[in-house]
């Protein structure tokens, strides 16, 4: 036996509670009956009142409280196999970590603030699956497609600057990663949302994005940060807060190239957003383009579908209940 709904169970706290004001209810009647006259007068006016029945009474209607409990969490037994289709896209996300992410001029820093979209994006898709991708100075495979949104989510928990030894921006080699990702060789139902806040620092882009473009995948970028750019902070040894410097000892800042960003997705028709101005990029990119977009069949399987019993214990409640208010104490002649 399986039950579809356990919340209610708490309710069963009400059995022991009825019976307690029973227990007190009747001591309570017995002694304002004693007030009211002598025993013997008392036991002669009481003598058509069946003790019996006044007793049935207080057991039909916790039973029914019972009853009542377990069809609230719809008992089910007995079940059906069904084949169930499960249809959607697959869905890549390459996310920067490298250590400019930690700049705060998202809070509280670029990559939790990216890590938090794609968590939000994850709790609203249906049937697609989800893959991650981490890059740097170059590109790692974090989590394969997978339809179990809950341990995406706790890749993306686990996700930090120090996942890629290799520092810099290589968004080439996320593309390529992520193209790879890709199960199958049907050219299309692929999608890739690529997630930076730097400027590329390897010159094969455009090349791996044309590439990309002939695999079917349909790259949407988004940019983190703001446009004046964001110093990188950095800890020293002493534990000491700072930024780090070029050789001339300036401050280096942190600038999003978004022109690049803009051509990637334009090449492979997709659309770039930006993280930190207000909105949910990838939210409204999931909802007014990619939910859009063919899906295709993921998986086809048999489930068993366990049959709802919640009307048996409900009727005996509903019995039990006007049983308890129609009958009578009284004795039969």
């Amino acid at each position: 036996m399986r039950f579809g709904d356990l919340q209610y169970l708490w309710l069963l706290l009400l059995i022991p509670g009825c019976i307690i004001f029973y227990v007190w209810a009747f001591k309570a009647k017995r002694r304002a009956l004693e007030k009211f006259a002598q025993s013997e007068i008392l036991s002669h006016l009481m003598q058509k009142v069946s003790k019996r029945k006044q007793k049935i009474r207080p057991v039909l209607f916790v039973l029914g409280v019972l009853f009542l409990v377990l069809a609230l969490i719809q008992p089910k037994w007995g079940y059906r196999w069904e084949e169930v289709k499960r249809r959607g896209l697959d869905i890549v996300v390459a996310l920067d970590v490298s250590k400019s992410m930690m700049a705060e001029d998202i809070k509280p820093n670029r990559l939790e603030a990216a890590k938090r979209e794609i968590k939000s994006l994850i709790n609203i898709i249906q049937g697609d699956r989800i893959g991650i991708v981490t890059f740097a100075g170059n590109a790692f495979l974090h989590c394969p497609l997978t339809l179990d949104y809950g341990t995406a989510k706790l890749f993306v928990d686990y996700l930090d600057v120090e996942a890629i030894p290799l520092g810099g921006t290589n968004i080439g080699a996320a593309i390529h990663k992520a193209v790879r990702a890709f199960e199958g060789h049907e050219k299309k139902h692929r999608v890739l949302i690529l997630i930076t806040d730097g400027e590329e620092h390897q010159s094969n882009a455009m090349t791996v994005v044309e590439e990309a473009k002939k695999h079917g995948v349909v790259i949407f970028t988004i940019g983190i940060g703001r446009q004046e750019g964001a110093p990188i902070p950095v800890i020293d040894e002493q534990g000491r807060k700072g930024f780090v410097k070029d050789r001339e000892g300036k401050v280096v800042l942190s600038k999003l190239d978004s022109v690049l960003l803009q051509k990637i997705a334009l090449m492979t028709g997709g659309k770039k957003g930006s993280i930190g101005a207000g909105s949910f990029p990838l939210e409204e990119i999931y909802q007014e383009e990619v939910s859009n977009m063919e899906k295709k069949e993921l998986e086809s399987s048999r489930q068993k579908r366990y049959e709802n019993r919640f009307q048996y214990p409900l009727f005996l409640a509903l019995l039990l209940f006007v049983a308890e208010a129609i009958l009578s104490e009284r004795k039969r002649k």
